[in-house]
């Protein structure tokens, strides 16, 4: 099942080697009292066609291209592994095969669930590639109304990167990630300072591009402040 869900990652990562213009969204609704929901997206519609086109083929500069029955059985898997973890309910799935946008969405108890769904994941990932990625994403104190996106680089990341093919590496030029983080309570302070808060100061979005992730030029590290 673990590994299952691990493919997940990786079907989307095959296509979008193939494209250069995706986006991953990260958002999180919380609770004053540290239970919320989150979802994660995968949205590659302004390659739409490319896709549609590229899904026809069996393999494009030797990544194989999943049909749309590997990543509906990828997607079920990644359901089952959620419903079996701790703390965690009202898992959904949605899939536009229209659009290629894909997303995934659960209610947690408290952040720590989070942080539980790719515990396992992350641990084996580090112990085979070497890496040493933190298994800790999120945290929030209930105390100091503080909520923390925790983000550790490695540099392993850039090595892996500069080995890849010059054709490969253009994928990421036009990639993003999103971050939208939304809350009961008014933001009285964030720390990364390409965050933006919201005009009625009840969320927080961060747009950076997936290159300079890849790169260790920007952090998806941000310490967000609530007002009590």
């Amino acid at each position: 099942m673990l590994r299952k869900s691990f493919n997940y990652l990786v079907l989307f990562f095959c296509i979008s080697l193939c494209t250069s213009c995706f986006e991953i969204l990260e958002e999180v609704t919380l609770k004053p009292d540290g239970s919320g929901a989150v979802m994660i997206t995968f949205n590659m519609s302004k390659s739409k066609s490319k896709i549609a086109s590229l899904m026809l083929l069996d393999s494009v500069n030797g990544y194989k291209i999943p049909s749309e029955d590997d990543i509906d059985e990828t997607l079920k898997d990644v359901q089952l592994h959620l419903e079996k973890t701790p703390g965690i309910s009202n898992i959904k799935k949605t899939k536009d095969y229209k659009n290629y946008i894909f997303s995934i969405s659960c209610d947690f108890k408290n952040v720590d669930n989070i942080n539980a769904i790719f515990k396992e994941i992350i641990v084996k990932q580090n112990k085979k590639e070497g890496t040493n990625f933190s298994t800790t994403n999120f945290s929030y104190d209930k105390t100091s109304s503080m909520f923390k996106r925790h983000f550790k680089y490695d540099q392993v990341v850039k090595k892996t990167f500069y080995n890849l093919k010059s054709e490969d590496k253009k994928v990421f030029n036009d990639a993003s990630y999103t971050c939208i983080y939304r809350f009961a309570d008014k933001v009285k302070n964030v720390s990364n300072k390409n965050a933006k808060v919201s005009p009625n100061q009840t969320a927080v979005m961060l747009r950076t591009q997936v290159l300079d992730l890849i790169l260790g030029e920007k952090s998806l590290e941000n310490n967000i402040e609530l007002i009590k």
